[in-house]
This record gives structure tokens, C-alpha cells and sequence, in this order.
């Protein structure tokens, strides 16, 4: 697969990187997202500094695999509660979106399709989440 600047990303052996300790605090300023939000594998940008809200919300999201093989019947996952809250879908730089499951659309990467990285619930068209736990940052 290729990344933003044409070269092959690593394919990565384990998906699951939720459990990496980040100083979350260095990336929110005035409750902004303070740097490029960027994906974990190959490095696409997916939202602008300043572009989306930190906030606190719990929500399940599966473990992280492309999106062939996400498993949407009885996944395995996380409750993750720090997320940034983009306000209008079109914001996002480089996103992808999966089928939809009870109302909740996956988010994934749009160039490498690793996700999910958030969610967007249909049944509330504007707001869409990302997880900070599930991105890199530049």
C-alpha cells in the first residue's frame, strides 16, 4: 500500500495500538487539536490544526483492521473516551466511511482504509468523532 508521499507503508502485524500512552494534554490548545492529525500507518492527513474539539465521550470501537476485514457481528474492541468532534464531515482532509451498522458509520483511513479510527452516527448528521488513541500526530 502507499503512503501520502508515494512510498510502501508497512503493513502493520498488530492493529490494536490503543493501548500506546500518549501526553494527550500537548496536542489541545483552547481545546483545539493542536497539530496535523495524521493516520498511524501511512501517514495521510486527516484533519487540519484546529479543526476539530477535544472532547469526553465514551464509545465502543472495534479493533483496528482494513476495512475488508472488519468484523461488524460481536467485535472485539475498546471503550475509548477522548476523541476529537468534528463538527461537518467535509472538514476532514483524507477520511473514508464504512457501510452502515444501527446507525453508526466507521471511520477509517481513506488512502491505507485502517480504521476504524472513529464514527459518525447517521441519526446525527453533522457531528462526526475521531479517537485520539487511533491517529498520529505531525
Amino acid at each position: 500500500m502507499a503512503n501520502a508521499s508515494g512510498g510502501q507503508a508497512e503493513q502493520p502485524s498488530n492493529l490494536n495500538t490503543d493501548q500506546v500512552s500518549l501526553d494527550f494534554d500537548s496536542l489541545i490548545e483552547n481545546d483545539k487539536n493542536s497539530k496535523w492529525i495524521v493516520c498511524k500507518f501511512c501517514r495521510s492527513k486527516i484533519l487540519r490544526p484546529t479543526s476539530a474539539e477535544f472532547i469526553e465521550k465514551e464509545f465502543f470501537l472495534p479493533n483496528m483492521h482494513q476495512k475488508t476485514e472488519l468484523c461488524v457481528e460481536n467485535p472485539e474492541g475498546l471503550t475509548l473516551t477522548k476523541h476529537w468532534m468534528v463538527e461537518n464531515m467535509m472538514t476532514f482532509e483524507n477520511v473514508g466511511f464504512s457501510k452502515t451498522v444501527n446507525s453508526i458509520k466507521y471511520l477509517t483511513c481513506a488512502d491505507c482504509e485502517i480504521g476504524p479510527i472513529g464514527w459518525h452516527d447517521i441519526q446525527d448528521r453533522k457531528l462526526s468523532y475521531v479517537s485520539l488513541e487511533r491517529v498520529n500526530y505531525e
